[in-house]
C-alpha cells in the first residue's frame, strides 16, 4: 500500500470521488448499542468515501486519523478529518465529537455512535448532538507488523446519520 499525506487523500477523494450515492444510507438494522438516545431526532444522513490512515507504532499498525468526503447526490458536502470532527463545505460549520458506542461489523471498521463535544458555527453542524457512522464497509488496519514510520492509507465507505435535539 502507497504512503499517502491527508491533502493527498482528501484531494483524490474530491477528484475521483464516490460519487453517485444519495444522501439516504442504505437500510440497515441498528444495533441497539449505537442506538441515539431518545430526545433526539434525525437531521440528516450522507454516505462518505474514504481512507483510514495507519502508521506504524512499535511494530503495529495504529490509526492516525480518517480522511472522507460526505456527499450528497454525488456532491460533495463536507470532510471529515482527525478528531475525529466534520466540516461542511457548504456552510462552514463543524462538528467535533468522541465515540459512546461501538458495534463490531466483519471485515469492517465498527459501526459507531458518537456524542458531539464540539460545535461551531450556525449551519448543519452547529447543533448536531449524535453522530452515527454506519453501514461500514473497509478501513480495517493492515494484519501484520510493520516498519517503524511506515504509514498506509485503506479505503472505507460508510453512511453518516447526524441528529440534533428535540
Amino acid at each position: 500500500m502507497k504512503r499517502m499525506t491527508v491533502a493527498l487523500a482528501i484531494g483524490a477523494l474530491l477528484v475521483g470521488g464516490a460519487a453517485t450515492a444519495s444522501a439516504t444510507p442504505a437500510a440497515s438494522k441498528v444495533p441497539d448499542a449505537i442506538k441515539v438516545p431518545a430526545g433526539n431526532r434525525a437531521l440528516a444522513s450522507y454516505p462518505a468515501e474514504g481512507v483510514q490512515i495507519y502508521g506504524c507504532t512499535n511494530g503495529a499498525w495504529a490509526l492516525i486519523q480518517p480522511a472522507a468526503v460526505l456527499s450528497k447526490h454525488g456532491k460533495p458536502v463536507a470532510l471529515h478529518s482527525k478528531g475525529p470532527v466534520w466540516t461542511s463545505i457548504v456552510d462552514g460549520s463543524t462538528v467535533g465529537a468522541a465515540a459512546a458506542a461501538s458495534s463490531p461489523r466483519k471485515d469492517a471498521i465498527p459501526e459507531l455512535l458518537l456524542k458531539a463535544n464540539l460545535n461551531t458555527g450556525d449551519g448543519i453542524f452547529g447543533k448536531v448532538t449524535y453522530i452515527q457512522r454506519l453501514n461500514t464497509r473497509g478501513g480495517v488496519a493492515p494484519a501484520g507488523t510493520c516498519s517503524a514510520g511506515a504509514q498506509t492509507a485503506v479505503r472505507y465507505s460508510a453512511d453518516y446519520a447526524f441528529w440534533v435535539a428535540g
